[in-house]
Formats: C-alpha cells, structure tokens, sequence
C-alpha cells in the first residue's frame, strides 16, 4: 500500500479487536500501514494476528469496557478509534449502550479524530428484543458522546469464519432432514472483508463520513429457505428442507438443545434487509461482492469427502 494512504501511521484503537469482525478489520488496516491497538478482555485471542503486522506495527491490551477505569489508558493516544464489542446475552445494556458511550467519552476526551461504531441492521429502540432495542440506544448514546461518530449497521455477517453459514452448513452436512426456521424472511449477507473495508472508509476520511449512518450490506436479498437450498448444493447433499410456520418454528425455539433461541428467532423473521433510510456501503466508496463468489468454496470441507472430494484432473 502506498505511503498517501490517510490511515498510514495513524494509531487505531479497536475495542472488541480479537473477535471475528475485528480481526478482520485488523487486516484491512495493518495493509493500510496503519498501527494498531487491539483492545479485549482476552488480547490473546487475537495473537493470529502477530504475523500480519511488520514489527512494532500492533498491540494487545487488556480492557473490559464494563469496566470504566480499564478504558481511558487504552485510548491514550490513539488517532482513532473503532468499537466492535458486541454480545446477544448477559448485560446487554452495559456492553452495547453504556460501554459504547462510555468509550466515545473517553474517545472525544483524549481527541481522536475518528470513532466508528458497530451496531447492527434493524436496531430499534421499541424492539421487543434487547439485542435490537439496546443497539439502537447505543447508537444515541454515541453520537450523543461523539457526535462526528460515523454509526455502521452491517447486515449478517458472512466469512469462511462465520458463526451463521457455518451454523447452517454444518446441520446440513449432518443431518437429512432439515427445519427452516422463518423460511421467508429475506437477509442480505455481507461478505466481512466487505465491512472491514467500510470500517476503513470511515476511519480514513472521517470530514467525509463522520456524523453519518450507513446501512450496510451484500448486494442480493436471499431468503432464508433458499439460503439453506444453496449451501447444500455447494455441499454437494441431497437433503429434505422441511419449512417451519410460524407457530411449530416460535415452540421448537422454546426447547433446550435448538440451535436458535427464541429471541434469535425474531431477529430472523424481521430480516436483516436495509431500510433505504441511510446510505448504503456504496456511499462508502465500495461495491459489495455477492455470496455467490465465495459459497462454493467455503462449502469445500463440508462435503463428504471434504477437500479431496474431487477427482483429480488427467493431464493429456
């Protein structure tokens, strides 16, 4: 990367930095040349990055931003800073609303010249679920502290790292029979590479984006159902996808051992579709690519002979 990028040499603070959206934004900014403070409870979690960075070039701090008096050394002297901690139990409103809050204070305070905030598609202060509810108040809360805030709402998130592709492909690859869970409802998956360049747009022209919110998200709405119908042809399977109403998806969800719970089933049947009401990522100077350039080969170790199910080529 050429020296004129705008975020060479700058110092970014990631909070929430070793999990699976910030380590991907590390990458994005370390080939950027910026330096970076990755901040968690666990810093070790983010060690895989070590190899990534030329000398000098990363950090791993300690901070649980439930824990005010953990969060003003870590910003200490960073250009910008970017806040990706996130949870769907425990304490949601101290993780998503006062954390977030709390490190836009210490952001504003210590003068960094950037702040970006992950929150999520379909924040809602009157949701009737707290994952929904509490990111929306946690957008308030950060504009409020740091006003030139740029507020990033990502749709799913999917990687070859994902908890959600992943989630269905490996049901799929395990059992024959498959329940769709709101089978209709309509989500538009982001390739994570995608968002941790927008998280790097932001970061780099903050005159530009700050103060703005953008809806973020892949370029083809999917449904659910044919969502699990394409992973199982990337899988190579034959299997019988069995679609739930309503009713049987809101009592199975109920049951221990289902793997969505009751609260995630709502998220899912409101979608994760862009309102139309912000920007988009293409406002961010991005084309986001679809999930029908990486499925296949993501898909690659979960069929039945894994990766080297394939026969090998003949050579004439």
């Amino acid at each position: 990367m050429a020296h004129s990028d705008p975020l060479d040499g700058k110092l970014v603070l990631l909070l929430g930095g070793s999990g699976m959206l910030g380590t991907h934004v590390a990458q994005e900014l370390l080939a950027r040349g910026a330096r970076l403070r990755v901040a968690s409870r666990h810093p070790k979690r983010g060690f895989n990055l070590r190899p990534l960075a030329n000398l000098g070039q990363i950090q791993f701090v300690g901070c649980d931003v439930t824990k005010p008096h953990t969060i003003a050394p870590v910003v200490a002297g960073a250009d910008a800073v970017v806040y990706l901690v996130g949870a769907f139990t425990g304490d949601l409103d101290a993780v998503h609303v006062r954390g977030a809050e709390a490190c836009a204070l210490a952001a504003r305070n210590a003068g960094a010249s950037a702040f970006v905030h992950i929150s999520a598609l379909g924040a809602d202060a009157e949701s009737p679920v707290a994952y929904a509810r509490t990111k929306a108040a946690g957008e308030a809360a950060v504009r409020a502290a740091f006003p030139t805030a740029t507020i990033l709402r990502p749709a799913i998130l999917a990687g070859d790292d994902d908890q959600f592709i992943n989630k269905f492909a490996g049901l799929i690859a395990s059992l024959p029979v498959i329940p769709i869970f709101a089978p209709h409802a309509k989500l538009q998956p982001l390739f994570i590479d995608d968002a941790a360049q927008a998280v790097a747009q932001a970061l780099a022209d903050p005159a530009a984006h700050g103060g703005k919110t953008y809806e973020i998200a892949g370029p083809e709405a999917i449904e659910v159902a044919t969502l699990n119908r394409r992973i199982a042809a990337a899988q190579e399977r034959e299997r019988t996808f069995i679609e739930l109403s309503d009713g049987l998806a809101g009592v199975l969800a109920a049951l221990p051992g289902i793997p969505i719970s009751r609260d995630q089933l709502k998220l899912l049947r409101a979608g994760s579709v862009p309102s139309g009401q912000e920007p988009g990522i293409e406002a961010l100077g991005i084309t986001p690519r679809p999930l029908s350039l990486f499925l296949d080969r993501w898909m690659v170790r979960y069929r039945k002979l894994g990766r080297f199910g394939a026969a090998p080529k003949t050579v004439a």
